[in-house]
């Protein structure tokens, strides 16, 4: 008999076991098209925080062109499994609380968002934001992939318009809200999740 896997998703065990099973239908194993699209438009590089970083495609693609990347996970499985991805950028990794880590004293000028609100219980999700506008400095972004769904279950936990822009609106405003096409998306997203661009106010 199979044993049962965890189920709260706050607690690191939940991703450990689900790394041990393989089962991460999360991991796109490659870098988006409109992160790269959005990354080589931008006239300059700064620090960029990568929480809920799993596998580190992105972590290691931001390192390459430049930037001071931090990239955090507080699942032991999945910074195992960025390591090798990560080769000489392994150090850009650790194991770590989004709220609360080292280096969180000093401000970043982005945070990318890929799987990472969506692997949050809702009821974290004030604390997202909050945490998020206290850690990107006035006027720096928090970027990347948003999954609008109704389904009540989770993970990945889904928004709607109205709910997100609840949680957000106060502390940033959206710069840029497109759909991402279907063929860009990976399975569990696709036909759901849009790229949007949110600037600290």
């Amino acid at each position: 008999m199979t044993a049962e896997l965890p189920r709260d998703a706050s607690k690191a065990n939940f991703w450990d076991a689900r790394y041990a099973a393989g089962i991460v239908p999360w991991d796109a194993g490659a870098i988006p098209a409109q992160l790269r699209l959005h990354e080589s438009a931008l006239a300059s590089r700064g620090r960029v925080l990568i929480p809920g970083c799993g596998s580190a495609y992105e972590a290691r693609y931001f390192a390459e062109r430049g930037w001071d990347t931090l990239a955090i996970d507080f699942s032991a499985a999945a910074i195992a499994a960025a390591l090798p991805v990560l080769g000489p950028h392994s150090g850009i990794a650790i194991q770590a609380d989004f709220f609360g880590f080292p280096g969180d004293d000093k401000p970043f000028d982005a945070i990318y968002e890929r799987a990472f609100l969506c692997a949050l219980p809702r009821r974290l999700w004030p604390d997202y934001a909050a945490r998020a506008e206290r850690l990107i400095r006035p006027g720096g972004t928090l970027f990347g992939f948003f999954f609008f769904d109704t389904n009540p279950k989770g993970p990945p936990f889904g928004a709607s318009r109205d709910e997100l822009e609840r949680l957000m609106l106060p502390l940033f405003e959206c710069i840029d809200d497109r759909a991402v096409p279907p063929e860009e998306s990976i399975d569990i997203f696709r036909g759901k999740e849009r790229w949007m661009i949110w600037r600290r106010r």
